[in-house]
């Protein structure tokens, strides 16, 4: 996540509603219909469940009041709307109250394809369908409440899980391999790649995980994929203290972009 923002986060009216240009509701109408028509065949079905259940449409941003009593309902997570950069403890604590932190601007037309900040696309239709899901959600709330049990220095080497499977993780679904991360759901330019097979797919192992970085600023060379959303629950069961140490001495294995760039 960026350190400094160019987006400043909407503030609701006195009915908790956002008010939405045109403009920026056929932003919305074009990423909307544009990811939609590439993750039909290459979301997971979570993914897919959880947008019929929320029932976005093209036609119209949802109010993240809506997308909170939804969540409520289905699995008790919800979402909170936030600054567009929030701290990590911040964060981390409304994980562990499984409650998903929302950013309500939405970007500009020129950031169509791409933005580096999370607006209201990225973390209502790229997160939120997937805290429709029971085992999801039980993840981010133990990752949550994790992030803040750990130092600052082994919290970044943990949000590494968070980056490779929240944000970019990959499932093998009935011998397919389907796509559930946020910033695939969201970004047109990584969808399109990630559906084209233009990374590497590692299997999920915590110590790799750990061990590999990452930039923001492009589509990413490797990704990640479960076997299920159980074992990624199970995972945290681990000892991640531990396993983060053993990455620390090991060291990060070669980058497979240009860290110069």
């Amino acid at each position: 996540m960026p350190k400094t923002s160019t987006y400043v986060s909407k503030t609701p009216g006195p009915d908790g509603l956002f008010v939405y240009t045109a403009e920026e509701t056929e932003v919305w109408g074009k990423l909307y219909r544009r990811q939609m028509d590439t993750l039909s065949n290459f979301a997971c079905s979570a993914y897919l469940s959880g947008q019929a259940q929320l029932g976005f449409t093209a036609e119209a941003i949802p109010q993240v009041c809506d997308v909170n009593a939804r969540l409520g309902q289905l699995t008790g997570a919800g979402v909170e709307p936030v600054a567009a950069l929030i701290p990590q403890d911040e964060f981390s604590t409304l994980l562990s109250n499984r409650r998903f932190p929302v950013a309500t601007f939405i970007r500009r037309p020129e950031h169509l394809d791409y933005i580096e900040e999370p607006d209201i696309f990225h973390e209502v239709f790229g997160h939120c369908p997937m805290l429709c899901d029971v085992e999801f959600c039980r993840f981010m709330e133990r990752f949550g409440a994790l992030a803040l049990s750990l130092p600052a220095d082994d919290v970044k080497i943990l949000f590494r899980l968070w980056w490779f499977i929240v944000e970019f993780g990959m499932i093998q679904e009935e011998g397919s391999l389907k796509a559930f991360g946020a910033g695939i759901m969201s970004s047109p330019s990584e969808a399109k790649h990630a559906a084209a097979g233009g990374a590497d797919i590692m299997p999920f192992d915590l110590l790799t995980i750990f061990r590999t970085d990452y930039r923001i600023d492009i589509v990413q060379p490797v990704y990640f994929a479960i076997e299920s959303f159980e074992q990624l629950v199970a995972s945290l069961d681990a000892d991640i203290p531990n396993l983060i140490t053993k990455a620390r001495r090991l060291g990060d294995l070669p980058p497979k972009f240009d860290r110069a760039a």
